[in-house]
């Protein structure tokens, strides 16, 4: 570790790191392309002289800021934003606009999904994506990528989450820098001719080829979902109960094409192309030859964002491979970062390259120190401790963040990937002469049959482990400083296996204190947290009052269901908290020194005693709230999701008239009252 600390690109990739996170979240830099080309020049000149003038630390200094200026650059540069043919510059109320698709996503319950470029606007190119979605219809055919598609249905912005702690699709679309999306039904588009070549399109044509060529033979659902995503890195068409199995399993890395299964490819090529080192430059001939097969691997599967990732970081490990370095996979690791991040900035916030990477440097790191622990004689049995010191060192680059991200682990996941992953290269290179042969349409039932065979198998396995539910830990609360403070003690614990000096003890110990501290700091926030909070809730009403640790629940779906929740959930888990349900008959309780009023169906508000409450309207209750306003004299009224549109849009221009604050959740996302 000491040494790739040394090692200089790793120095820079940290400053490009900042300098992405920077710009992302504080936008900094505002100028335009001249001004960024003229900083960028200038930090060149000044390293000139500094050079000359043979000023080192300075220089230093100056080439890490240059580094994270670049950066900024870089983020700045892929936003498509930042350009005068954004297409958002050139929507009117009346514009028509033409879209190209570049992306089939994973399709709703009631809307097939697409990424789609805005070619068009009226007469002028423009550029920029959205969010296109197609009401399902049964007679509808599918787009495809590189069709185009004339609309004149006006963008919407994309909708953040109505409820504390959910998943926020809207950020997680501006990290692709997708803005708007657009809602269509069959008569509201009409397709154009395809556009002009691009290298995504005729991936996408090759891969529907094979597709072709596979559906011709007996495969069940779930069998030719798998393929498809083992194979040609498509998702699409797993349904959401493999999905889940193969989640709880902890195998759901087996399903998308990541560095997994191109390390796997890449061990099977090395053994193929062996003989090509005796030639004269064989290692360069070799090499070549493996780049060039995992390109064009990647390139069948879809050139997806996980694919690229993973090919390019083995592709860098090729190559060092090839020069005969030492601490090559340290180094190569480093350097593919870095020259993705270079090249796709918004890699750095998508959870998959951060998962690959940290289980690389785990596998890297931590395994030979568990390998080395124990030397088993027996050839089987050292190759099964490897295999098991690898899932461990795996999980222990990722546990952190996973939790972070998933809050559940799942407790058998070593039986999983003890099982599946050392058949996992046999099954890739199986699939592979499957589908070159059912292109070719001479693969033989038989041989299909038995590849179908193996997948359900490795799928009927997976969903046995999943449904061990006593091994899955599920509502794991983990916060971005914990995961922070946990990697700071993994670091270093890792530091004092290799060195037992003072120094690294040290170094241990004051890790151990930062992550108490953070833990004692976040349990004294939980415990002085107050509030009275309504969720959305399309067609149902849920509220509650959170006192410290315990939010206490009040809602109209049955307790077993509320329970389990996916806003209660999600609440629970953010928060650090528990939570019960409870019944109330009150339709008046008060909170701190305010007054809240539960107006329902019965339609009931003339209580005496109430002063200036805060209301909440729910169950659609048919009330003239002129009357009510002039009566009660509100601070605040609230209307939930249980509440008809219709009623709602009328008594928001009754507040609006009567100066009286107006909260929709279906609009303005849960109302909190704290203290």
């Amino acid at each position: 570790m000491k040494k790739l600390l040394e090692y200089p690109p790793f120095h820079f990739l940290v400053c490009l790191i900042i300098g992405i996170t920077l710009q992302f979240y504080t936008q900094i830099w505002q100028y335009n392309l001249l001004y960024l080309g003229s900083s960028l020049l200038g930090f060149l000149i000044i390293l000139y002289f500094l050079k000359r003038l043979q000023k080192r630390k300075i220089f230093s200094v100056v080439s890490l800021l240059l580094f994270v200026f670049i950066g900024v650059s870089s983020t700045y540069i892929r936003n498509p934003k930042n350009y005068t043919n954004y297409y958002a510059f050139h929507l009117t109320n009346t514009s028509s606009s033409i879209v190209t698709i570049q992306k089939v996503l994973k399709s709703g319950n009631y809307y097939t999904k697409y990424l789609a470029k805005v070619s068009q606007v009226d007469s002028i190119k423009t550029n920029g994506y959205i969010l296109l979605n197609i009401k399902k219809d049964s007679a509808q055919t599918l787009l495809k990528v590189s069709n185009r598609v004339f609309i004149k249905t006006p963008f919407k912005e994309l909708i953040p989450p109505l409820n504390p702690h959910q998943f926020d699709y809207k950020r997680y679309l501006a990290k692709q820098y997708v803005y708007h999306q657009v809602f269509l039904s069959k008569q509201e588009f009409k397709q154009l001719s395809n556009s002009n070549f691009s290298l995504v399109g005729l991936s996408a044509s090759i891969r529907e080829k094979v597709q072709t060529s596979l559906k011709q033979y007996d495969f069940s659902n779930d069998e030719f979902a798998v393929i498809n995503a083992l194979l040609l890195g498509q998702r699409q068409e797993i349904s959401k109960e493999l999905l889940e199995s193969y989640t709880n399993a902890g195998a759901i890395h087996i399903l998308a094409i990541s560095g997994l299964h191109i390390g796997i490819l890449l061990l099977l090529l090395s053994y193929v192309f062996k003989p090509l080192e005796k030639l004269p430059k064989g290692m360069t001939i070799k090499a070549i030859c493996i780049i060039l097969f995992l390109w064009s691997f990647a390139f069948i599967a879809g050139l997806s964002a996980s694919v690229v990732r993973a090919v390019t970081m083995f592709t860098f490990v090729v190559i060092g491979q090839s020069f005969k370095r030492k601490k090559i996979i340290e180094y190569s690791l480093i350097s593919s970062m870095f020259f993705l991040l270079l090249i796709k900035p918004m890699f750095l916030f998508d959870v998959g390259f951060q998962l690959s990477y940290l289980a690389v440097f785990g596998i890297v790191w931590v395994q030979p120190l568990l390998y080395n622990l124990w030397k088993p004689k027996l050839w089987l049995l050292d190759k099964g401790w490897g295999l098991f010191t690898v899932s461990i060192a795996a999980q222990a680059g990722i546990l952190p963040i996973s939790l972070y991200y998933f809050h559940q682990f799942p407790g058998l996941f070593i039986l999983s990937n003890l099982i599946i992953i050392p058949f996992l290269g046999s099954i890739l290179l199986f699939g592979i002469i499957i589908i070159l042969l059912a292109t070719l349409n001479i693969l033989p039932q038989f041989i299909a049959n038995i590849y179908g065979i193996i997948i359900s198998m490795m799928n009927y396995f997976v969903n046995w482990v999943a449904h061990q539910e006593g091994f899955l830990f599920k509502e794991i609360s983990m916060s971005f400083w914990e995961m922070i403070a946990w990697y700071i003690f993994i670091v270093f614990s890792y530091k004092v296996c290799l060195q037992k000096t003072s120094k690294s003890i040290l170094s241990l110990l004051t890790s151990i204190i930062v992550l108490q501290g953070v833990y004692f700091y976040q349990k004294y926030q939980i415990s002085n947290n107050n509030e009275f909070i309504v969720f959305h809730k399309s067609r149902h009403s849920i509220y509650g009052k959170r006192n410290g640790k315990e939010l206490s629940i009040i809602g109209s779906l049955n307790k077993s269901i509320l329970h389990q929740q996916k806003l209660i959930q999600s609440y629970r888990i953010g928060e650090h908290i528990s939570s019960k349900i409870i019944d109330s008959t009150f339709n008046v309780f008060s909170y701190k020194s305010k007054q809240i009023l539960i107006v329902d169906s019965l339609g009931i508000y003339q209580i005496d005693g109430l002063k200036k409450p805060i209301i909440l309207l729910k169950n659609s209750p048919r009330i003239n709230l002129n009357r009510l306003i002039t009566t009660l004299k509100p601070q605040q009224i609230i209307a939930d999701g249980s509440n008809y549109k219709s009623y709602i849009t009328r008594w928001k221009e009754t507040c609006y008239k009567q100066k009286t604050p107006f909260w929709y959740t279906g609009q303005n996302g849960a109302y909190i009252l704290k203290e």
